[in-house]
């Protein structure tokens, strides 16, 4: 005989929606700020007489597309570099993705329109002069303030741009890749002063100058307190370090780290840290890993494939190391759960954080399905955990080992690469509207899973996945 499902007592739905509402409501508050600062801009150039020079049709108008490209991307520079400062409402509105992706799509088009000012103003410049272009060129350079800080700031923002170009970046080593992406601060630092000293919308007036002072002093203030002060801070007060560090599966590597009252940090299942271990030169290169054991008393645990010198590095731990971390950071949490069951696809280290939640989330025997894929058996992370999981808790795993496709469903290996992907979702977990799905491996295996899952019709906010890679 059927029996009905108890209704969830009405404080917990209560609460329930809470956790849905807060994510929206720090979004709200993220998207407000970067559309009003955005809105400020666009009034500096209008109130500059920016339409009327529009209008012009000569040097003038060249000029005033150059004051607004320049405006934009200005505007959008303080916003590359807010978006990595690891300021809270843009934490907690975006998350780390969105931040991810943002933080990309920002740098480009910053950079574009930069060169579009330059090159516009230039061609402004001259011809309402009636001068070569060259000769104006060489004239902004040395005889305007701050113009040779500017060209060398611009020549370090364009070895970040290009050294951030996929096919480039995908040559270089994560940490000299890192290195040089932080040339980047030294090239928005060089490029203020001229901003500041002779940018007719910088300095039109008393509160616009006031404005750009003040939005550039807060932007600083930012960097320094939430990725020095605050990590420094929190290291000391918890003293943090390294209490073991043990082999997971065959290349993988498990570091277990303590400290004095660590769940004061407030850390969940399915989030991250910024990790650096000081253990000698190199140390100050942080490494994100998510947390791989149910963050519940006072240690942190973090476990990783061995796929290059940061990751490297983590065998050569020696218990006692200190560490010092940023965060928690990440949206992927049971907070974002809205349906009964749950269904978890993780790729290599991208397991780690699924069994996290899965420690941590409540769900009844044959309620959780844990899908992992690697290239065998050997390679998988968190087995001994996943084994235990599936006796005590009745964790249902499957196992998709092998090569990996060449066409078809490619987040599936080739052994199963007849399959239609969202026809094998149905197979392995059934009625998917009952789930909330969380991703996590390499971005291109998730954005595959993503498009079988939505033409199975699962609706994106029952999807969660959270990517690291700019």
């Amino acid at each position: 005989m059927a029996t009905l499902t108890p209704l969830a007592p009405a404080g917990a739905l209560v609460a329930a929606r809470g956790r849905r509402l807060r994510p929206a409501l720090w979004r709200l508050a993220a998207v407000t700020l970067i559309w009003a600062t955005s809105l400020f801009v666009l009034a500096l150039w209008v109130s500059g007489a920016g339409v009327q020079s529009l209008l012009a049709f000569d040097g003038d108008t060249l000029t005033t597309l150059g004051r607004l490209t320049g405006l934009v991307s200005a505007n959008l520079l303080l916003y590359q570099v807010l978006l990595m400062a690891r300021v809270p409402v843009f934490e907690r509105g975006f998350g780390r993705d969105g931040i991810t992706r943002l933080h990309r799509l920002v740098g480009f088009w910053s950079f574009w329109l930069l060169f579009a000012h330059l090159v516009l103003i230039t061609f402004g410049y001259a011809i309402t002069a009636h001068t070569n272009v060259l000769v104006q060129a060489w004239d902004f350079v040395w005889d305007y303030p701050g113009m040779l800080l500017a060209t060398a700031g611009t020549g370090l923002l364009i070895l970040v741009v290009v050294t951030s170009i996929r096919r480039a970046r995908r040559r270089l080593r994560y940490e000299s890749w890192h290195l040089l992406h932080l040339y980047g601060y030294l090239g928005v630092g060089l490029a203020i002063p001229h901003m500041l000293w002779t940018g007719a919308d910088f300095t039109a007036s008393a509160g616009a100058t006031f404005y750009w002072w003040a939005l550039w002093a807060v932007t600083a203030a930012c960097v320094l307190w939430f990725r020095i002060a605050v990590p420094l801070l929190r290291s000391a007060r918890h003293g943090l370090r390294v209490v073991a560090v043990d082999q997971d599966g065959r290349d993988g590597i498990s570091v277990r780290v303590a400290g004095r009252d660590v769940h004061r940090l407030g850390a969940r299942a399915g989030q991250f840290f910024i990790w650096r271990f000081l253990d000698g030169p190199g140390w100050t290169r942080g490494h994100p890993f998510s947390l791989a054991a149910n963050p519940a008393g006072d240690a942190l645990v973090i476990s990783a494939r061995r796929i290059g010198d940061g990751t490297d590095r983590l065998a050569e731990l020696r218990p006692g190391t200190r560490v010092m971390v940023e965060g928690p950071y990440g949206h992927m949490t049971g907070e974002r759960r809205s349906g009964s069951r749950l269904l978890m696809l993780g790729a290599g280290a991208g397991v780690a954080p699924l069994v996290a939640l899965l420690e941590s989330e409540p769900y009844a025997a044959g309620e959780a399905i844990l899908v992992t894929r690697n290239h065998s058996a050997a390679h998988g992370l968190r087995r001994a955990e996943i084994d235990r999981l599936a006796m005590s808790r009745g964790l249902v795993h499957y196992t998709l080992h092998g090569r990996r496709a060449d066409a078809g469903t490619t987040w599936v290996p080739a052994t199963h690469a007849e399959w239609d992907g969202a026809q094998l979702l149905q197979r392995i977990a059934g009625d998917l509207s009952l789930y909330d799905v969380y991703l996590c491996g390499p971005t291109p295996w998730m954005q595959s899973i993503r498009r079988d899952l939505r033409t199975a019709g699962v609706p994106a906010e029952r999807i969660h996945s959270e990517a690291f890679a700019v």
